[in-house]
């Protein structure tokens, strides 16, 4: 479908460049065929090594490939096409101001509709606003084994920042059970005892995680003039 790859990176690239917190930003992949698109419409691209793991590990290899110094670095998946400059913004301003933190991502509420599926990664939070857990499951989940349709649940969104002096260590810490088992990056943050805030947003995701998301992103963007 033709909103294709190039469309979701254009217009991830450009949301990006409108967030005042960021300095540099850059694309960051270990695929020829998305490398050439950026290129095409003028994002400085890194290419990464085809063995990272997780999008943390791409940002850490990323940032020593940069060789530039820098206090944060953000993660913003390329399938994010409506994320806002101010999200961005306010995930970085809330690590900044969070010193006991290494790490701060966004949620927003869960769509009912959503709830058990796995490909939307839900989140909870403590009083304080750290993160309790990730998971692909429904979190929490009552007893009586049903989605409770006026409980908050909330979906994490692919908006991340990072100590740099964390993201320089991530991938040399032990890969954890929890990890392993949700196959959430998160969690090894958390299974490793660092603390990670999370800002509450009101914000309609649209992530595109699953060939059916597709087309509603396409629908999105033309009703929004994206595309």
């Amino acid at each position: 479908m033709e909103i294709v790859q190039e469309a979701l990176d254009t217009r991830t690239w450009e949301r990006a460049k409108l967030a005042a917190s960021l300095d540099h930003v850059v694309v960051a992949t270990d695929d020829d065929k998305i490398a050439d698109c950026c290129r095409n419409f003028g994002a400085d691209v890194i290419m990464t090594s085809e063995s990272c793991l997780t999008g943390t590990d791409r940002c850490s290899e990323a940032l020593q490939k940069l060789g530039k110094k820098y206090d944060i670095v953000v993660n913003i998946q390329g399938d994010e096409p409506l994320v806002e400059p101010e999200m961005i913004d306010r995930v970085v301003k809330a690590l900044q101001a969070t010193p006991d933190a290494v790490f701060s991502t966004a949620v927003t509420i869960l769509k009912p509709e959503d709830a058990l599926d796995p490909n939307r990664v839900k989140c909870v939070v403590n009083n304080q606003g750290y993160a309790i857990y990730f998971s692909r499951g429904l979190i929490p989940f009552n007893k009586s084994g049903k989605v409770n349709y006026e409980y908050p649940y909330f979906l994490h969104l692919g908006i991340q920042s990072y100590d740099t002096k964390f993201l320089k260590i991530y991938p040399y810490l032990s890969r954890t059970p929890l990890q392993l088992e949700e196959d959430l990056e998160q969690l090894k943050v958390l299974e490793n005892g660092y603390k990670m805030k999370v800002i509450k947003f009101n914000h309609e995701a649209h992530g595109v995680d699953t060939p059916e998301d597709v087309g509603k992103i396409e629908a999105l963007m033309r009703e929004r003039n994206l595309s």
